[in-house]
């Protein structure tokens, strides 16, 4: 490898190079702050200086002899076959470019002789080809709009992305500023002559193969990129650029980056740790190896036995146009199914609900490559999460810590296995998980020994969601409409608009008798989820210490499983008599007129019921 090092104001910087941004670079992200720091810090040095020479002309030996020069940073160029690829500083590069688009538009406000020679630092003649000298050959209409000054911002294109947008934005930021601090022409000429000749850079030319490899170690030393960035360098720097064009590779891997960030920003560093958590992780003390600098990770030798690639450019483009291409696919799907309700995959919304994400690390691993099975297993795998989360929560099992030590013990056992053997994996967990909790062996995957006190000591959010599947069930098996979005039911508080929960039994005399006058005993039972409802706002809230015949009213025109405490919610419907005698829920009655220790009990048994049909 050699490095050689060239000192360069900015006037010889830009005069017959052209810049090409390498495929691995990331798009040019400067935003606000580090614009402002930069021309804040030029203007700083500049005005101190131009205070004591303000009598000089702005010529090139006056500035020369009376200014000290300042240095700006390093940038690191890398030629292949004739051209000139920026490795690192292209943020910098750019936003210089910005400022002398500006300065050439002022020269020509001022009707200044510098006009043409700031033009000539923005764009000319390399050989037979005209263009920019910061060649972001992406973006050039946005470079033409600012060049040439003549469009309304608004009007202005920026349809090549991100890159294109921030050009626009910190062009803008620039503008103003450079406004407010140059008030005249003679202070204009000063500041164009100190920029181009006092402003000083150092370019490192690198004259080696291994590029991304300096792009890293630069960038580990100074502002870190992202993973995903230095793993893109570290990739398709491997690719011979001739084939780079021919395949697009770099098109590949951005359509497929932006298609996971469109969803979160930089959520494609989290797919890239779920992805290799799933394939290569058995326990969760092994997956936190990927939680850091998982681009390392993936040519260590463990992972890189598997994958192969290191140094192996033929195997790098197979796990582009394969291996990568399905599994950000497959992840892009199910962060579909995940932020918007999809009845396909409405258990991967269900766990967004409760807040577990694992769904994918567990569908990542089930699912080998172009497996023909991919949409049940979404379906299923998200089903027996959210089946296996729910079963420990209500049978007082669930422990966060064992629950997510388990998941990796899952998701190693059913890694690129049929969807036969999901439920076999699941189970075993859970019966695993129960015996443990009641240290007795368990052999059911739920039993009414285990949920019978189960009720207000569930996380809330938890209880909101048990409520809404139970409103569901009997929406779906009543064929009525859900009275209230499913979300909302979850996920709405406030006293206005969102759901609580509220006590049937509110403590007083009356109720205290039907317990024999015993505090213990009755806290114990109306906490029990037989004895409590999900209510919307402030009903019931007016209801205060009222019997049980006076609160039953304000059950009505709730939700469905509240009112079917009322008798006049059964009269004249066929289809809550089919589902009563199909699941054969005798409990499934109203009482009208007191509830006590026998109505609780009843209560707490029906849902135990249903339990048993939502999560089979």
């Amino acid at each position: 490898m050699d490095i050689s090092p060239d000192k360069q104001n900015i006037d010889q910087l830009f005069s017959n190079t052209t810049y090409y941004i390498d495929f691995y670079q990331r798009d040019y992200k400067w935003t606000k702050e580090p614009v402002e720091r930069l021309l804040d810090d030029i203007f700083y040095r500049f005005i101190q200086e131009y205070q004591n020479h303000k009598s000089l002309d702005p010529t090139k030996e006056a500035i020369s002899a009376n200014y000290p020069w300042y240095y700006l940073n390093t940038y690191v160029t890398n030629t292949v076959e004739g051209k000139v690829y920026v490795v690192d500083g292209q943020q910098r590069l750019t936003t210089l470019t910005l400022i002398l688009m500006k300065l050439y538009n002022l020269s020509k406000k001022y009707e200044s002789k510098t006009d043409k020679w700031l033009e000539s630092k923005i764009a000319g003649w390399a050989g037979m080809e005209y263009s920019f000298w910061m060649n972001h050959e992406k973006h050039e209409p946005i470079l033409k709009d600012l060049f040439e000054g003549q469009k309304d911002f608004k009007e202005m294109d920026v349809s090549s992305g991100i890159t294109a947008v921030n050009m626009l934005d910190n062009y803008q930021i620039i503008s103003r500023l450079l406004d407010e601090q140059l008030s005249d022409k003679h202070e204009f000429e000063t500041f164009a002559m100190y920029f181009l000749y006092r402003l000083v850079l150092i370019n490192l030319s690198v004259e080696q193969t291994n590029v991304p490899m300096i792009f890293e170690v630069i960038n580990d030393r100074g502002v870190r990129l992202k993973p995903y960035e230095i793993l893109k360098g570290k990739l398709l720097g491997q690719i011979d650029k001739i084939e780079m064009d021919r395949k697009d590779y770099n098109g590949l891997w951005e359509k497929q980056v932006q298609a996971i960030n469109d969803f979160k920003e930089d959520e494609i560093d989290t797919f890239f740790r779920y992805f290799l958590k799933s394939k290569f992780s058995n326990a969760q003390s092994e997956g936190k190896y990927f939680d850091g600098d998982y681009h390392r990770e993936m040519f260590s030798n463990d992972v890189n036995n598997n994958l192969k690639l290191k140094h192996n450019p033929s195997e790098v483009k197979r796990f582009l146009e394969q291996t990568f291409t399905y599994y950000t696919q497959l992840y892009v799907k199910i962060w579909k199914a995940y932020s918007h309700y999809d009845s396909s995959y409405e258990h991967v919304f269900f766990n967004r609900l409760n807040e577990m994400d694992g769904q994918f690390l567990l569908i990542l691993s089930s699912c080998k490559l172009n497996d023909v099975e991919e949409d049940e297993k979404i379906e299923k795998i998200a089903y027996e999460l959210d089946r296996f989360f729910s079963l420990l929560q209500l049978q007082n099992a669930y422990e966060s810590n064992i629950f997510s030590q388990t998941l990796y013990k899952i998701s190693s056992e059913i890694r690129d296995e049929p969807i036969a053997k999901i439920r076999e994996v699941f189970d075993k967990y859970l019966l695993e998980q129960l015996s443990n909790r009641r240290n007795s062996e368990a052999s059911q995957p739920v039993q009414y020994a285990f949920f019978k006190n189960t009720g207000i000591n569930l996380n809330m959010r938890f209880k909101r969601y048990f409520f809404a599947r139970i409103e569901k069930l009997l929406a779906e098996n009543t064929k009525l409409n859900m009275k209230h979005q499913f979300e909302d039911l979850v996920t709405k508080t406030g006293p206005k608009t969102g759901f609580h929960i509220e006590h049937i039994l509110s403590r007083n005399e009356e109720n205290l008798k039907l317990f024999n006058d015993d505090d213990d005993v009755f806290e114990q039972e109306r906490n029990r989820l037989g004895g409590i409802l999900l209510l919307k706002g402030k009903d019931n809230i007016s209801s205060s210490n009222e019997p049980y015949s006076d609160k039953l009213k304000s059950y009505d025109n709730t939700l469905y499983w509240n009112e079917t405490l009322r008798e006049d919610f059964y009269k004249s419907k066929l289809d809550m008599r089919d589902f009563k005698a199909k699941f054969a829920l005798d409990e499934l009655v109203p009482f009208t007129d007191k509830f006590g220790p026998e109505e609780l009990e009843s209560r707490q048994k029906l849902l135990f019921k249903m339990i048993r049909i939502i999560w089979n």
